[in-house]
């Protein structure tokens, strides 16, 4: 069984993250972080779609209620330039390194402890941008689109079209036609066009 994969321990009735074997034993993971346990390998069967979905639901339930990450499968991101969080990070990457699933859970909690005393949250890893204001021009490039579609009809609409003109007045025209031919009257007009942003300063 690879790392990682969800599985249910019949014995805890528990969604848990397989680890490791142990002896005669296998280590499960809580779903979201938390303290592993033992389980008896003829106990356990991978986790159901449903069971899954549950015990995923439930860690962002409870990570909710704790104030962290709605996200229960990040790990947290070190804030740059902070020493603590640089030594916890590579805390982490060590026991990573070397199997060491407990030490990789303590090192996350850790973190995220520091950074909600410390930097009054759990950092997201997402880099900052500057505001840049642009203005939205239409395109000169690009000529207008305008188009007519005749919705009359006492059961269902007509749904002849001008097709797609490069003028309203075209559009007008085949309108007029159209009512002549028909006596419809309703119709649904359409214009688009091509935009750009122009940066400002």
């Amino acid at each position: 069984m690879e790392p990682g994969t969800l599985v249910y321990d019949s014995q805890t009735r528990k969604v848990g993250e397989y680890q490791d074997r142990t002896g005669p034993y296998v280590m499960l993971r809580p779903v979201g972080g938390g303290r592993e346990w033992q389980a008896d390998p003829a106990r356990i069967r991978e986790a159901t779609p449903e069971e899954r979905l549950s015990a995923g639901v439930r860690a962002l339930n409870d990570r909710s209620r704790e104030g962290l990450s709605a996200d229960a499968t990040r790990p947290p991101s070190p804030v740059s330039g902070c020493a603590v969080c640089e030594d916890l990070a590579l805390r982490r990457d060590r026991a990573r390194a070397a199997f060491d699933g407990s030490a990789v859970t303590d090192a996350n909690m850790l973190l995220r402890h520091h950074q909600r005393a410390e930097h009054g949250g759990e950092s997201t890893g997402h880099r900052i941008f500057r505001y840049v204001p642009y203005t939205i021009v239409q395109d000169p490039s690009a000529l207008p689109e305008y188009e007519a579609r005749c919705v009359s009809g006492e059961e269902a609409d007509c749904g002849a079209g001008s097709g797609i003109r490069s003028a309203p007045a075209e559009v007008e025209e085949w309108q007029r036609r159209h009512t002549q031919e028909t006596r419809h009257l309703r119709y649904r007009r359409c214009f688009a066009d091509y935009a750009v942003l122009r940066r400002q300063g």
